[in-house]
This record gives structure tokens, C-alpha cells and sequence, in this order.
């Protein structure tokens, strides 16, 4: 690590996984950590360049190991003009903070980002991802990021739904989170009441429903203000749920194919409403 580097800090050596910070920052690995703190990490170049570029909210520190330093400078020198505070790790630290593999040997120390539902749904909302009983991490940082680039105005973590800072689902997500509003309720049913106070439609993805999305694509619906409600991998969403909602639709299945993954039919759906709301 260049000298200029090792100055953010007094110490000339390297922190270990023994260092207390690093032995802080490891307990955010673990979710009743990060609720305590209110605060996650956020590994490799590509992340923690989104996360430095986010404004709502606050990097408090980065640990680089010294390879990752030398293929990062740039984006230290970012970091280190915003007075962020950078501190060389070694590689066995490095991998303490890492949920991967191959650690990057690049982790932020990162704000929470979820904002209350009133929040997250303020103006006039036109498309909203909403997890519902999602377990899968990956599954839900993919949607995440399938809903930002489809222009989603947010995404809703509802219900037993897994957290949205899990290293998996903000690997998935690959710097979405930062990017449109995150809201996180354990009550999923506040959640569903707050996108109908919000003025949206409640739409179910349901593989088992009657009308499927071209239908009603071609019906003039999918123009109108929507939430999508998307349930678990395994079992999608209970019927309680979907007799809470105003209609559901499935993706039609033209081959013979049983069905499609969590992820794949979230970004047909969140699609076909961007299109049609745009067109």
C-alpha cells in the first residue's frame, strides 16, 4: 500500500483478523450485527465504487489488503478525497470479512440502507418490486437489480423475507442497492397496505392464476400504477396472500418448460410493465 495510503491511519503494519475493528466489523457478517450497528459491508471494486457514489448514506471505512490496494488505486484516491477512512488489512483479515471463495481483498464499512415504507413509496410510485417470503439471497439481490434497471421506483423487503444486506444478495445486486429506495417490514401486511395507500395495484406472480401478463398487457393493465408481489422460490405466495391482492397473473409458458426460477419471472413482469407504462 502506497505511503499516502498507510498515512489514513498511524500504524505502520497491516491490521490482522485480531485488530478490534476488523473484529468489529466481522460481527456485520451476521445479521443481528448488522441491526445492531445499522450497518453492513460491502466487498469488491465494483460495490464499493456504487457504494461511494451513493448519497444516501454514509461508507464509514475500507479495509484493502495491499494486491487489492495496488488494482484499486483509483478508486482509493476517491475514497481518500471524500475522508474515508482506509486501513491495510492482510489477507487472512481480509478473508475474515469476505463470504466468498476468493475474498476480493476489498470490503466497505457501509450505512444500512432500507428507509421506512412511507419513505421508499413518497410521490407517485409507478413500479414496485415487493419480496415477499423470500429466503434466497441470491435470488433477491438478482431481483433487486432486475427491478433497478427496469426502472422500478423501489423494492420492498416484506414479510419473512430474507435481509437485504446479506453478503450474498448484495453481491447479486451488484451495486443496485444503492441505487433506487430499499425498504424493509417484517409486517407484510403493513407493506402490502402502504403500496395501496401509495396508489398502486397489487399484483400477484402467480404460476397457477388464470390470466397471464399478455392478456392483460394487451388489455391496457399493465399501464396502471404496479406493485408486483413475488413469493418464495419453493412454494410462491400463500393463497391468504394472494386473496389480499387485486389480481395475479402468470408468465405463460409456451415450450415445455414447468416453470421459471424466482428471478426470471421477476424480470418478465417487471418488464412488461415498463414497457407498457412507457409506451
Amino acid at each position: 500500500m502506497s505511503q499516502q495510503s498507510r498515512a489514513q491511519r498511524p500504524e505502520a503494519a497491516p491490521f490482522t483478523e485480531r485488530t478490534p475493528r476488523v473484529v468489529a466489523a466481522r460481527h456485520l457478517t451476521r445479521r443481528q450485527g448488522r441491526d445492531k450497528a445499522g450497518r453492513f459491508l460491502v466487498e469488491g471494486a465494483q460495490a464499493v465504487r456504487e457504494a461511494l457514489a451513493w448519497r444516501g448514506g454514509q461508507v464509514h471505512e475500507l479495509f484493502v489488503t495491499d494486491t487489492a490496494a495496488e488494482r484499486n488505486a483509483e478508486l482509493l484516491q476517491t475514497a481518500s478525497a471524500a475522508g474515508i477512512r482506509i486501513s491495510e488489512v492482510t489477507d487472512k483479515a481480509a478473508a475474515s470479512l469476505s463470504e466468498t471463495v476468493t475474498p476480493q481483498g476489498l470490503i466497505a464499512v457501509c450505512d444500512a440502507v432500507p428507509q421506512p415504507l412511507g419513505e421508499a413509496l413518497r410521490g407517485t410510485p409507478r413500479l414496485v418490486a415487493v419480496l415477499h417470503g423470500v429466503s434466497d439471497p441470491g435470488n433477491a439481490g438478482t431481483v433487486t437489480r432486475v427491478a433497478d434497471a427496469a426502472g422500478a421506483d423501489a423494492v420492498i423487503f416484506a414479510g419473512d423475507t430474507v435481509d437485504p444486506h446479506n453478503g450474498k444478495c448484495v453481491r447479486a445486486s451488484t451495486g443496485s442497492l444503492f441505487h433506487l429506495p430499499i425498504a424493509r417490514s417484517r409486517d407484510a401486511d403493513e407493506a402490502l397496505a402502504a403500496c395501496r395507500q401509495a396508489g398502486l395495484k397489487l399484483v400477484a406472480a402467480d404460476g397457477y392464476a388464470k390470466d397471464d401478463l399478455v392478456e392483460a398487457s394487451a388489455r391496457g393493465e399493465l399501464k396502471q400504477p404496479t406493485a408486483w408481489v413475488f413469493g418464495s422460490e419453493a412454494h410462491g405466495l400463500p393463497d391468504d396472500v394472494v386473496a389480499k391482492l387485486d389480481t395475479s397473473l402468470k408468465v405463460p409458458l409456451y415450450g415445455a418448460a414447468e416453470s421459471l426460477n424466482l428471478a426470471t419471472a421477476a424480470a418478465v413482469c417487471l418488464y412488461a410493465s415498463a414497457r407498457d407504462q412507457r409506451s
